[in-house]
């Protein structure tokens, strides 16, 4: 039997306790987001929690082929597709209970009469959707089709300081709402849910990375959120590096005294940013100890000297407890939306309680 070198464990309790936190604050049920893996943590794990979680309305996806994906994981909740399918997808998703997105007549038009469709409205992100003038006609034509269940926009700045375009946004948002029948209506991202609270309207709300345990510093206190992932890697080799001696590409690091050394099993191409070159930090042995030398694609070298260790012992890289994804972020000059989607395949997912 073969086995991975690098392990990322979801906890079932924090995710779970995560997800009701917010959905009391937001005071409607959830729209859980699981695209892109699950923002790494494993879309089939996640979904399995999601499915028996009572705050949790449904699941939302970035692309057809994860709505396909979690559509035969049959999580036995709504799956919601946030961005436009090509129309010859169109038909197959709907077969499927997807729900889609429609931002212009064209699109409402096309759609089976058994599809559901969630309007999109671009109050301000200036990404995807159709302008409020517009949505409004859409939105209609969908209702005289039978076929409208929702309608959502973006907040572009709810995880910042200044709140005013929020507003402004929500306030368009209304106004579409006003002039359609009662939908299933979501706005609130995790930035959203935890600056601006109950919105009045709306039915649903959609935390992503909040909902992994992740806020804004200047929110951090808003919900006693928890980070859901733990991610260890093993040491594969142990060696001394004499005094003077430099480690790894580029001999950036030299030893200032005779260094044991711990080669461990993960590397950028299994997301550990490289740019965390000569900053970064792991927990080895129950202390925290300094990656040293040039990242490498598959490995890193970590200072271990005086510690009780072996190969085969598990590194961890970040966890709830000690050094977090925000400080690997930090650390790589990035956000915790990119370390943790940037999880390579060769680190494996694993459920835990």
């Amino acid at each position: 039997m073969l086995f991975a070198r690098a392990h990322a464990r979801t906890s079932a309790a924090a995710l779970e306790g995560n997800l009701r936190a917010l959905s009391r604050r937001a005071g409607v049920p959830l729209l859980l987001p699981v695209k892109a893996d699950a923002y790494g943590h494993g879309l089939e794990i996640v979904a399995c929690v999601a499915a028996r979680h009572p705050d949790v309305w449904g699941l939302a996806v970035a692309t057809p082929q994860e709505a396909g994906a979690l559509a035969a994981l049959n999580p036995g909740k709504p799956v919601v597709l946030l961005t436009p399918p090509r129309a010859g997808e169109v038909p197959l998703l709907a077969d499927l209970g997807v729900r889609l997105p429609v931002a212009s007549l064209e699109q409402a038009e096309a759609l089976p009469p058994h599809a559901r469709a969630h309007l999109k409205v671009d109050t301000g992100m200036n990404r995807l959707g159709a302008r409020p003038e517009d949505a409004v006609r859409v939105g209609q034509r969908l209702a005289e089709r039978g076929v409208l269940e929702g309608a959502y926009t973006h907040f572009a700045t709810a995880d910042e300081p200044d709140l005013a375009f929020a507003w402004q946004q929500f306030r368009r948002f209304q106004d579409v709402l006003a002039q359609l029948p009662p939908v299933l209506a979501h706005a609130s991202n995790g930035g959203g849910i935890l600056s601006l609270g109950a919105l009045p309207g709306m039915r649903l709300a959609r935390p992503g990375l909040a909902s992994y345990g992740f806020a804004p510093p200047h929110l951090g206190g808003v919900l006693p959120l928890t980070p859901v992932m733990t991610l260890d890697a093993e040491v594969t080799h142990l060696h001394t590096a004499l005094e003077g001696e430099s480690v790894s590409y580029g001999g950036l690091w030299h030893a200032p005294r005779d260094t044991l050394l711990a080669t461990v099993g993960l590397g950028y191409a299994d997301g550990y940013p490289r740019n965390a070159t000569g900053q970064a930090h792991v927990t080895v042995a129950g202390e925290r100890r300094p990656v040293v030398g040039r990242i490498c694609m598959d490995q890193c070298m970590v200072d271990v000297t005086g510690l009780p260790v072996q190969v085969g012992d598990t590194v961890r890289f970040w966890g709830p407890d000690a050094i977090t994804a925000g400080d690997v972020a930090g650390w790589g000059g990035t956000n915790e939306y990119e370390v943790l989607t940037g999880l390579g395949a060769r680190v494996e997912r694993l459920a835990a309680p």
